[in-house]
């Protein structure tokens, strides 16, 4: 009985997969290849004299309380976007509830944060400038701090024709974010037809992520972010803990639909072998811890040693470059 339950999740789990196949397949998958993942593609209609006052908005303490924080203080490119840590520290001296998500290739996602509260980058902004647990920022604040420094003002003048506002600050710094993408990587140079760019093991890596089923939900330009998905489907990664955990409740917390429990945006991996610790809540430190709990929750599978390694090898093939370097070269000192 329990073989035919499991062959019915399984027929369950395949039907999935075709489904969000044939859907993702506007959202950045190559038919004539017929891949469940496309290179990426960097946005190239972008105003630059906007991307460089957003990207140095977004290592401007000045945008938060007491000038403590900035954006990279949470999303280090020499961290792939993300800051290494479980749960970053805010601007009120409080741990976050979530792990920081990768600020790469971020413009790609169809909803931003773990639970999707927001639909376009500048309301995402907003709300972290305003979150008392993570900029702790006053608009009042920002601008006169930002008015009164005659270089910053004149570089907004000389870009949008007036000082710093609020439109204009939020509309620098999400022009800058949407130009974060991580072009040419391995495997995206692979895809476009160069059967060197990776290893026989990658190869068979990225097959067996295809065979497990992981394509049903990370497809798509970004392998993945395009999507919502239930964390725990065929076994429980939350057993004992508290449904009282407001991260753990996922778009519940937001929606208060019981549908919605534990339901979170699927994450991108782009870049993932530069991300460490993975998942909501960083609990997982290793990729290899991530995909044995992925197998296991969302796929009902104990997945061998081996296969694992495969697939961390073709995962490691989705790290791109940022203005022309590879990713993983970035040093600290750079990335400030």
């Amino acid at each position: 009985m329990r073989a035919v339950s499991r062959g019915l999740a399984w027929g369950v789990a395949a039907g999935l997969a075709v489904l969000v196949f044939g859907a993702a397949l506007g959202q950045g998958i190559d038919p004539a290849r017929e891949e469940p993942i496309a290179p990426v593609e960097p946005d190239r209609t972008l105003d630059p004299a906007k991307v460089a006052l957003g990207k140095a908005l977004f290592s401007d303490v000045r945008l938060s309380g007491g000038d403590v924080r900035s954006c990279a203080s949470c999303h280090e490119f020499n961290r792939g976007g993300a800051d290494g840590l479980a749960h970053s520290t805010g601007a009120n001296g409080e741990l976050e509830p979530f792990n920081t998500p990768t600020v790469f290739n971020v413009a790609g996602d169809f909803r931003l944060n773990w639970r999707g509260n927001h639909r376009v980058l500048e309301a995402h902004n907003e709300a972290v400038l305003l979150e008392p647990r993570l900029m702790n920022a006053r608009w009042p604040d920002v601008l006169a701090k930002l008015n009164k420094d005659s270089g910053t003002r004149s570089a907004f003048e000389s870009t949008y024709g007036d000082g710093p506002t609020r439109d204009s600050v939020l509309d620098a710094l999400a022009t800058f974010q949407r130009s974060l993408s991580t072009p040419n990587a391995r495997f995206d140079r692979y895809l476009r037809g160069d059967a060197t760019a990776i290893t026989a093991e990658e190869k068979r890596g990225y097959e067996l992520f295809k065979a497990y089923g992981c394509v049903a939900c990370h497809q798509g330009r970004n392998v993945g972010g395009n999507l919502f998905q239930k964390f725990g489907i065929f076994s429980d990664p939350f057993s004992g803990r508290s449904d009282d955990d407001v991260a753990d409740q996922g778009r519940f917390a937001i929606t208060g639909r019981e549908a919605d429990r534990r339901v979170f945006r699927v994450p991108s991996l782009r870049n993932v072998a530069l991300t460490a610790p993975y998942f909501h809540d960083g609990s997982a430190d290793t990729l290899d811890a991530a995909v044995a709990i992925m197998a296991q929750a969302q796929l009902g599978r104990t997945m061998p040693q081996e296969d694992r390694d495969l697939i961390i090898q073709f995962l490691g093939t989705l790290t791109g470059e940022y203005e022309g370097r590879p990713l993983s070269q970035i040093t600290a000192a750079e990335a400030r």
